[in-house]
């Protein structure tokens, strides 16, 4: 699981992903950062067991990929709302992705 700590004073808040300690920066509450750290660690050590490999890198894109999966089923298969509710929520959910992207890049270039 990523390591956690509190919110710095320069408004980052350091994470730890496969070991490495990241100072990551969010719009959102550091818990909330904190709980992205958590999933992407989480599924990064998953695909690092799979598939063996110790390159970070090649580790870093299938977890992408596979939590990008992950949220285009869970968008597909939610259930109907109305035009205006689902169009709202799509561009909630649109937000939340671009945070974890920028998120991953700050890790693949730290």
């Amino acid at each position: 699981m990523a390591g956690v700590g509190k919110t710095e004073a320069d408004g980052s808040t350091p994470v730890t992903i496969l070991g490495r300690t990241y100072r990551l920066r969010g719009d959102g509450d550091s818990e909330h950062v904190k709980e992205l750290a958590a999933l992407v660690d989480r599924r990064m050590r998953e695909i690092e067991s799979l598939t063996g490999t110790a390159d970070t890198l090649k580790v870093a894109i299938l977890a992408s990929l596979n939590i990008a999966d992950d949220y285009l089923k869970a968008r597909r298969d939610s259930p109907p709302t109305s035009s205006r509710g689902r169009k709202a929520d799509e561009r909630e959910n649109d937000k939340r992705l671009a945070r974890m992207v920028t998120l991953l890049d700050e890790v693949l270039a730290g």
